[in-house]
């Protein structure tokens, strides 16, 4: 059996007036993160890491900040569209850890319909979606709220 592992990262500046888009649900919030897209940056960091595993190059390549096509698109139609790429070359997802750092809000109420909704969308079961959340403790961009971070390790096997 061929596996392959995949890494991803992405940040996002925040900004106030913005909707906040995380994991495929709005999450409640006075501010949100900057991005061509709905700088949903747990769905980006899906989609490098999967792309990542499956020698795709990564999220830019596809879907470039450059394309008219792709502002202000929601991110889980990328996600599904680069499981769609990684399921013809004959990859199936295994499974997904993304991690996210943020300051505030806290995210951890949200956490399960995260992963109901990413299911949906990966088509594989919440179990293999985990997602964990966690501050930089007033630490750089994150702490001082300016921004959000995170990463994510994908495990994609041969079918």
């Amino acid at each position: 059996m061929k596996i392959r592992v995949g890494q991803g990262y992405d940040v996002h500046r925040l900004e106030e007036g913005r909707p906040f888009w995380l994991g495929g649900i709005q999450i409640p919030s006075t501010f949100g993160p900057v991005g061509h897209s709905d700088a949903d940056v747990v769905c980006h960091v899906l989609c490098d890491a999967l792309l990542g595993a499956a020698n795709m190059r990564n999220i830019g390549y596809h879907f470039s900040d450059k394309d008219p096509r792709w502002k202000g698109v929601d991110s889980k139609l990328l996600l599904a569209e680069v499981l769609r790429m990684v399921r013809s070359a004959s990859y199936e997802v295994s499974n997904v850890d993304v991690t996210v750092v943020l300051q505030e809000p806290k995210l951890n109420p949200h956490i399960p319909a995260m992963k109901t909704c990413l299911a949906d969308v990966m088509a594989i079961p919440e179990d293999d979606i985990s997602i964990k959340a966690t501050t930089s403790e007033h630490i750089g961009f994150v702490g001082r709220g300016e921004g959000i971070a995170a990463h994510c390790v994908a495990l994609i096997v041969r079918t």
